[in-house]
């Protein structure tokens, strides 16, 4: 049996597939996890120790020595996105005070989902489409961009929408594990090789763990608003990062492969409320509408990027 093949057939398969799983076990059999108990159990509700050493692991992958050409690139992208999460989140804020919308066809919508779903870059899919229609100072920036992983710039972006005041310790608690990796990654290249490997091992159990807290009640009423931000975010992400892409010498084509949402910002929300619990309310509905991004956006900005690369091969020859 092919499983892992069928599984990467799904835009962000390792990480939808599991959450979807978790999911159905929840919705149809609540009490499985505390019936069974043990390490059953832990698997099931186990999602923020796994993605403590995911990040250890995140980190270890940054190299510290990138070239100034990579760090100009990564660093004007991963600023970009950074600025335009904060940019949305201050225009929700002030169109949700308190938040997020609890009627109408937005139910569900709210400031977490909408920062969660901009601030993380597919970086798979990224590299992939820099490897196809780039250059290899391309693919490398994704080393500076990796940054966003995590729930630490999504906190700074709710702190300067002045929907979260979170206290230092936390941030730097948020942070810490990706520093940390960093450190071991950058002093020995042995360790980075060695949790590198780890990183994508541990993606479908904590999307299990964090599916295992959803309801398919909420997926399905949530579908049709998270395929409108998935779409949202490649046309107010991509706008945005390929002018920047352009700012910076580019043409472009890097600027619209970032424009996409990372599998592990389906993650955000939970760990924002873990830190926050005035976000438990909205974070189960966050989780749904951030993996649908994930999907969408995993299906559209190759497509995108693709028809911006004729588009600007075609310009060339007309210029010619």
């Amino acid at each position: 049996m092919k499983i892992k093949q069928s599984i990467e057939r799904v835009p962000g398969g390792m990480m939808i597939i599991p959450l979807f799983i978790g999911a159905l076990l929840n919705t149809f059999f609540p009490a499985f996890g505390k019936t069974f108990g043990s390490f059953t159990g832990a698997l099931m509700t186990g999602a923020m120790p796994i993605l403590a050493m995911f990040y250890v692991c995140m980190g270890s992958t940054i190299d510290l020595k990138a070239t100034p050409y990579i760090l100009r690139k990564g660093g004007a992208l991963l600023g970009a996105k950074i600025i335009t999460g904060a940019l949305l989140a201050v225009v929700a804020s002030w169109l949700m005070p308190t938040g997020h919308v609890d009627a109408g066809f937005f139910t569900g919508l709210s400031v977490l989902a909408i920062v969660a779903a901009i601030n993380d870059t597919n970086g798979g899919l990224y590299m992939a489409l820099m490897g196809q229609f780039g250059k290899k100072e391309d693919v490398g920036a994704y080393s500076v961009m990796s940054l966003e992983s995590g729930p630490f710039f999504t906190m700074v972006t709710l702190g300067i929408a002045g929907l979260a005041a979170f206290p230092w310790q936390t941030f730097v608690g948020a942070i810490l594990p990706l520093i940390v990796g960093m450190l071991l990654g950058s002093l020995d290249r042995d360790m980075r090789d060695y949790l590198g490997r780890a990183v994508p091992v541990m993606i479908p159990f904590f999307a299990f763990a964090l599916g295992c807290g959803l309801n398919l009640t909420n997926i399905v009423n949530g579908g049709m608003l998270g395929i409108l931000m998935g779409v949202a975010v490649v046309i107010i992400s991509g706008t945005i990062l390929l002018l920047v892409d352009k700012l910076t010498g580019g043409n472009g084509v890097a600027g619209l492969a970032a424009a996409s949402t990372a599998g592990n910002a389906a993650a955000v929300p939970a760990a924002i409320a873990a830190i926050d619990n005035t976000y438990a309310v909205v974070a189960p509905t966050a989780t749904v509408l951030v993996a649908t991004c994930v999907i969408v956006t995993a299906v559209l900005v190759p497509i995108v990027t693709a028809w911006w690369v004729k588009r600007a091969n075609t310009s060339s020859g007309h210029a010619a």
